[in-house]
Formats: C-alpha cells, sequence, structure tokens
C-alpha cells in the first residue's frame, strides 16, 4: 500500500489504473473542472452501499492558503443514500492547479454536520509551513451525512441520530469510506490519474475518523494523522454523562473563578518538575495535588477562593476514572477522566466544566461534553428530542442498557489490532495534549498501549508514532499553555514516501516564541540548560 499506483484492490470499487495524457507521458496537473459539473457518480465507484452521487456543482476559485494565492476546482457533490428517509452526505473536494500527484482527506469534528475547510492545515500542524492545498494536494471532505441545523451551537446538533443509515454514516465511519471513493473518482477524471499517495488527518472526532480509516480500511489510506481521537465515543458519552449528573446537584459546580483558582493552584505546584517555570506541567505523571488543600472552611461555599465539598468531589470525579458496574457489547469497561489535577488548563470552561451547571433544558453555557451527552440521549439512545438527559443514570441505566450495549458496537471504535494497515506499508502519527480538556490523553494512552500489547513492541514502532505534548489542549482552543504547532503531515510524507521514520521532531509554541522536543511517549520534555525557549535546551526523559 506505500503507492497507489491506481490498482482496484487498493483504490477500491470503481476503480481505474492511473493514466497520462495522450502523447504527454506524465500525469496532468491542470484539472479537467468544466467536465466535473454535474458529472454522475456510479453507485459501483463506492464499495458501500449508496445510491450513487452526483457533482452539483464545479468552479474554478482562488482562495489564499498559507499566504500564496492558490486556484483550485471546487467540486461539490452529494452522495445519495440507500434509504430515502436519510440525509445526503455532502462532500466537497479541492483540486489544484499544479497538482503534486498527492491527496489529503480531513476529518471533521464534534457531530460534524458541516464539510471542513480544505484549505485548513492538519491538526496542531505547523504556522511556518503550507497547509496541505498550499502543497497542492489534492484536499476532500465530506459532512458525514447530515447537515448541522444553522440554529444549534457548531458541532453540537445530533438529530440525525434518529436515522440508523444517518447514524452508521457518522459514528461506524461509513461516509469516510464512501466519502473517499467518491473523492477519487472525481480526481481520476480530473486529471487522467490516480493519487500516487492517499493520507488522512483530523482530531477529535476527526481524529477517531483517522483510526477507524486505519481499523476498518487498511489499504485505503497511505498515513494516517490522528490528533487527540475521540475514539471510544460511547465509553466516554457514559462518563461525561455521570459527570453530568454530578454538577447538576446543588452546590457541586465549580463557578468559572473557581476553575482558575484550581488550575493556577496546580501549575504553581508542578510548574517546575521538569526543571523550569515555563506555566507548562512537562510531566503530568510526577504531578501530586490534593485539591482538599482549596477546601473553604466548614466545607461550604465562601466564594472564589476557595472550594466546597460538593466542588471538591466534582473537580476530583472529573479527573479520576470512571466504570460501569454492567457490560457493553465493545467491551469497555470504563474511562480514564482527564489530567484536570495534572496541570490541564482549565480557563477554557466551555470545553471543560462550562461556566453554568447542567439542568434541563441543557444551557448552551453549560459544558461542551455536557451538551454532547445531551444530545446523544436525546437523539442517539432515547429518539426522544424531548427526554431530560439527566435522568438517564449511565451507572444504572435500567431499560437503555440493551440501547446503550448496541450504541457501542457503533461508536467504541477500539480495534486494537493494526497489523493489516501495517502490513500494507501504512503509518500512523497519533497525537494528544496533555492538557486536553474534551478528550482524555489518557484515553489516546491506553489505545496506544493495546496495540503494543496485540502487535508486539518492536511491530508497533515499524509503523506509529505516538507523542503527547505538554501544555496542549483540545484543538488549541482559547490561549492554551502550549499552543502545539508541528509538521506532522512532512514527517509523514517522510516516512510513507522515503522509508525515513520521525526523528528529533520539534513542537513550536505558536502563541510563544518558544520550541519544545516532541518526545515519543512516553518520553517528555526535561530542561537541562540554556536558553529555556529552545529545544536544544531540553532532553527527553522517561
Amino acid at each position: 500500500m506505500v503507492l497507489l499506483v491506481g490498482t482496484s484492490q487498493v483504490l477500491g470499487a470503481g476503480a481505474a489504473t492511473a493514466t497520462s495524457p495522450p502523447g504527454t507521458g506524465r500525469p496532468v496537473t491542470a484539472p479537467a473542472c468544466a467536465g466535473l459539473n454535474g458529472m454522475a457518480i456510479p453507485a459501483s465507484a463506492m464499495s458501500l452501499p449508496t445510491t450513487g452521487a452526483r457533482v452539483t456543482s464545479a468552479t474554478v476559485t482562488t482562495s489564499l492558503v498559507s499566504g500564496e494565492t492558490i486556484t483550485y476546482c471546487q467540486a461539490d457533490a452529494d452522495i445519495l443514500p440507500v434509504d430515502p428517509t436519510a440525509p445526503a452526505i455532502k462532500m466537497r473536494v479541492a483540486l489544484p492547479y499544479g497538482w503534486n500527484g498527492k491527496a489529503l482527506m480531513f476529518g471533521g469534528g464534534g457531530y460534524n454536520g458541516t464539510i471542513p475547510d480544505l484549505t485548513a492545515n492538519v491538526p496542531f500542524g505547523p504556522t511556518a509551513q503550507p497547509a496541505p492545498l498550499a502543497r497542492r494536494y489534492v484536499t476532500f471532505a465530506s459532512d458525514s451525512g447530515h447537515q448541522q441545523s444553522p440554529t444549534a451551537p457548531p458541532s453540537l446538533d445530533g438529530s440525525f441520530g434518529v436515522n440508523d443509515e444517518a447514524l452508521n454514516n457518522f459514528a461506524a465511519g461509513d461516509a469516510l469510506k464512501k466519502t473517499r471513493d467518491a473523492s477519487l473518482f472525481l480526481v481520476r477524471h480530473a486529471y487522467g490519474a490516480n493519487p500516487t499517495e492517499v493520507y488522512f488527518a483530523g482530531g477529535s472526532t476527526g481524529g477517531r475518523e483517522a483510526l477507524v480509516a486505519a481499523q476498518r480500511w487498511p489499504t485505503a489510506f497511505d498515513g494516517v494523522i490522528s490528533a487527540f481521537p475521540a475514539w471510544n465515543n460511547l465509553s466516554e458519552m457514559l462518563y461525561v454523562g455521570y459527570l453530568a449528573q454530578l454538577l447538576s446537584r446543588p452546590g457541586a459546580f465549580p463557578g468559572v473563578d473557581q476553575q482558575t483558582l484550581v488550575h493556577d493552584r496546580v501549575v504553581q505546584a508542578c510548574d517546575g518538575l521538569d526543571g523550569v517555570r515555563d506555566n507548562v506541567v512537562s510531566h503530568p505523571g510526577s504531578c501530586h495535588f490534593d485539591p482538599r488543600t482549596l477546601r473553604c472552611p466548614k466545607g461550604t461555599d465562601t466564594g472564589p477562593n476557595c472550594l466546597s465539598d460538593a466542588q471538591i468531589d466534582a473537580v476530583t470525579a472529573m479527573s479520576a476514572p470512571f466504570g460501569w458496574p454492567y457490560r457493553i457489547a465493545s467491551g469497555e469497561t470504563g474511562y480514564p477522566g482527564f489530567p484536570f489535577l495534572s496541570g490541564a488548563d482549565m480557563r477554557t470552561p466551555f470545553l471543560g466544566f462550562g461556566t453554568t451547571a447542567p439542568a434541563n433544558p441543557m444551557p448552551v453555557t453549560s459544558g461542551y461534553g455536557m451538551q454532547f451527552w445531551d444530545q446523544w440521549v436525546k437523539y442517539f439512545l432515547t429518539r426522544d428530542p424531548q427526554h431530560n438527559s439527566l435522568a438517564v443514570d449511565p451507572r444504572h441505566p435500567g431499560k437503555w442498557l440493551a440501547r446503550i450495549s448496541r450504541l457501542s458496537t457503533i461508536q467504541d471504535r477500539n480495534d486494537p489490532d493494526l497489523g493489516a494497515f501495517a502490513r500494507a506499508g501504512g503509518k500512523l502519527i497519533l497525537l494528544h495534549g496533555a492538557a486536553d480538556e474534551l478528550v482524555s490523553p489518557y484515553s489516546t494512552t491506553d489505545y496506544y498501549q493495546r496495540v503494543r500489547a496485540t502487535l508486539g513492541a518492536g511491530a508497533t514502532q515499524s509503523f506509529l508514532r505516538y507523542y503527547v505534548v505538554p501544555g496542549a489542549n483540545h484543538a488549541n482552543f482559547g490561549t492554551p499553555a502550549f499552543a502545539a504547532a508541528t509538521d506532522s503531515l512532512s514527517a509523514l510524507e517522510h516516512w510513507v514516501e522515503r522509508d525515513e521514520p520521525p526523528a528529533r521532531e520539534v513542537v513550536s509554541d505558536a502563541l510563544h516564541d518558544r520550541t519544545r522536543p516532541l518526545c515519543e511517549y512516553p518520553g517528555w520534555p526535561r530542561y537541562r540548560a540554556g536558553d529555556p525557549d529552545s529545544a536544544s535546551s531540553f532532553v527527553c526523559a522517561r
């Protein structure tokens, strides 16, 4: 699978062999845009069931990408469902002039429902290097098979979950393969050739989609970048549902000032453990902080400078593992909790606790995870938009247990056997911020360790690199302690195309003029001597 030289076995149903324009002996690098408009894409071009697809528009356009004006053909298409009541998958392909011969698919975020920006960079992408489209990649993506309501908060509309085909397109990842197959059909018709390599990059839900691609279709992508992946989506739903119930209790919700208090005290206690004080806790595992040191007199809430007993319980629960006393079909038994007491940045409350307590109806000012749970209960679990999500107890779900178990087989994409992906030549770069507020880095570490246990350390090392970035939060949202920026796409290209594994990688802080070594897990950057803003002054410690 190292090169997609157009074999139908690699490209899936309907693939054509690579061709060049007659008499030229080389591939076309300018897309035949006009010929795509209105084009029908047969169902046979896609390996999963559809009723075909049709290009709704194809226009030559320009965009400023990475400081450069890029001319490309933008082709929009609808992939039509089998179930006539299901929504179409809306997809988009950017076909650049001066094509480099490669293609990259972007993953989505949250509940998806919109097409990702094809001019964007990969997750945690470098600020000093061009985005994929500026590198003249074909870029493509879809809304994963449903369209978000314009009145819903971005990426928080789960109403599509009442339809089984739409649910499978999103949660099981079916839309990924349908979109890839349809997009490569258009690439072949635009340029007269297949891409030499096809990559995937995504974060959060997109990171989960990246792992789905490697698990379910090991020959579909030559290389994958998976950042902060929500791979065990059902399991995290049960965890955030438990937190929502806990935080909705009277007096349990810590206000924004109290959340900031906890963050500041954790950093104060643990910042220097890596040898330098820079507001980044480089080794959360060595950070031990007892929230009871912030207890208000008599354990009652007296203001922003302390925590009540109920608030201490809530903060502790958010950073503790959560398990359930029943079996679900995916085999998952719990969720590992968040490193909030290990240096995570609580100054972005929307992703964590939110600014107001969970309630019924769920406030848009509650935490992102609480709103995600509310949508999940209404549309995935009960399929009743009026259902009170706080009335479902993840520890004792009662009549909902069978449905929870069924959903776990769709949402927990937890197959650690990536052997077929590795044998096909696939390479995987896995990234997570140590201060992530929305998807736990402990969860990604869990998946990585499962892969190693399944395949062995040596085999895993041959195709996978896992990095945890200290101080980085979820998708560089807000003002993180360390806004991660690293050139993972170039590292992946060199690994796939030149057989040069990543080595001595560096991550920059996009908000501050400083760099750190990008340490392969379980390594972490420890200061030794020199300029504390330079990666060369650190070593990767274990």
